[in-house]
């Protein structure tokens, strides 16, 4: 049987998310990688590796504590994260060569990270990137796309403009966006009517940080402002996660979203009448993505959260989109990156 390697970024949920969306449809045992803990249950065929982190201060035997942002991380701009005299980092390469060496790899996929993409490669092994919105123009992402057998970007061709593709135009392969509800049947949708769901934790956080509470306010306000609605979050606190939200965002009138890959192919999934308010992202992804959605007339984009009294007449707008998200081509997108790891693989 065919094994290919995986790194999983750590941050989020939505790099795991995308994995295990492309998983079901590879014909292949999967090595996995990351600073992530393993999911409850892992697909067949799948090994878990979790590795050290590296982005963590460290306390040294004579009490003096030293900073990772202070270890020259980029390699004077060569690299993103790569701290001088870390032991984490040590230890996590140490186990991504330990993995090579011991399981006959066929491809490896970094979703993402250039330091894996070019450590792998230098290991002798083939490597898919997953690349992601937003201007990768800099010298850390170019090297990781020279190096990429494949990069797979998770839109449509034509979405995103970047000089950082074009020059590798050969081997990106656009596949759509990757939502794990692509092919679920359709939920009961019942009476919708003022059903508003706000995904994640679009909703700003406080200056104390103390989120639950705001949340709660911010969506008491837009609610009181909007008397014919109902909101809900879902996954903004912990006390709002849900494993399974597709019934909530199917049977939405308006969902409220930040402009993650993962959210903005479950809007499409669903034919979602949405409100996007990107958030602050490294390389302005979550901007880059608004700006595709709102030319495509996709969705009511924002620059930021509004004030509670814009809700009425920003809810009428996204009720009366006519959104065709089948061009954001969710329909297939994991079965088809699945076939680009398949590919570099044989």
């Amino acid at each position: 049987m065919t094994t290919i390697g995986w790194y999983v970024h750590h941050h989020g949920a939505g790099h795991l998310t995308r994995f295990l969306a492309i998983r079901q449809h590879l014909d292949a045992d999967v090595a996995v990688v990351s600073s992530m803990p393993a999911p409850r249950v892992l697909p067949p065929g799948t090994t878990w590796t979790l590795l050290p982190r590296d982005d963590e201060p460290v306390e040294h035997a004579d009490g003096s504590v030293h900073l990772p942002e202070d270890a020259s991380p980029t390699a004077n701009g060569l690299l993103h994260w790569a701290p001088l005299g870390h032991p984490g980092h040590r230890a996590r390469f140490a186990a991504i060569a330990a993995l090579v060496t011991d399981r006959d790899l066929a491809a490896f996929v970094v979703d993402v990270s250039v330091e894996v993409t070019l450590f792998v490669r230098l290991l002798g092994v083939p490597t898919v990137v997953m690349t992601q919105p937003g201007d990768r123009s800099d010298l850390p992402h170019r090297l990781a796309y020279d190096a990429a057998d494949r990069i797979i970007a998770p839109w449509p061709a034509g979405q995103h403009d970047s000089d950082a593709l074009e020059r590798v135009a050969d081997r990106v392969r656009h596949v759509g966006g990757i939502s794990r509800h692509d092919g679920r049947a359709d939920a009961t949708l019942g009476d919708t009517a003022g059903r508003i769901v706000v995904l994640g934790s679009v909703v700003p956080p406080p200056m104390d940080g103390g989120a639950p509470q705001v949340v709660v306010d911010h969506l008491a306000d837009a609610a009181a402002a909007t008397p014919e609605t109902s909101w809900a979050a879902i996954g903004g606190t912990p006390d709002t996660w849900r494993e399974d939200p597709w019934d909530l965002i199917r049977t939405a009138e308006v969902v409220v979203t930040a402009a993650g890959q993962n959210s903005v192919a479950d809007l499409a999934a669903a034919g979602a009448h949405a409100v996007v308010i990107p958030q602050a992202r490294p390389f302005d992804e979550q901007v880059a993505t608004g700006r595709a959605l709102a030319a495509a007339g996709l969705a009511v984009v924002l620059d930021a959260w509004p004030e509670t009294e814009a809700w009425p007449e920003l809810l009428a707008r996204a009720r009366a989109l006519e959104p065709a998200w089948d061009r954001w081509g969710t329909a297939g997108a994991a079965r088809r990156a699945a076939d680009v790891i398949l590919e570099v693989a044989s």
